[in-house]
């Protein structure tokens, strides 16, 4: 929860497209339709691209630090804001996974 408190708003952003996805999937594996399908697609592409962009900025906002300092090091503070970074792609890969299992049950719920 702490990494959450700390996060900016481009980090929340980018974890919070994920759940997009994750609802239209769960909502696709209890009421299938070919259109909740086609915009599963879409919605899945988001949130790649925002859990990339939240990692990038996260990488970018651990670099300031060290590129105003004198002396380059691998400092406590730039492997924590790597590792926070990480969580935005881990959070939008995990609600993906689910989405898609989600979809796996709608498709073999779907009548034919």
């Amino acid at each position: 929860m702490e990494t959450l408190a700390n996060a900016g708003i481009m980090a929340l952003a980018s974890m919070f497209v994920g759940i997009l996805p994750l609802t239209m999937g769960i909502v696709y594996a209890i009421w299938p339709t070919e259109q909740r399908l086609t915009l599963m697609r879409p919605l899945s592409l988001a949130t790649v691209f925002a859990s990339v962009a939240g990692v990038a900025i996260g990488f970018i906002n651990s670099l300031v630090p060290i590129a105003r300092g004198e002396t380059v090091t691998l400092s406590p503070v730039f492997v924590t804001g790597v590792a926070e970074s990480l969580v935005t792609l881990l959070t939008g890969f995990g609600c993906l996974t689910i989405a898609w299992l989600c979809v796996t049950i709608g498709l073999w719920r779907r009548p034919v």
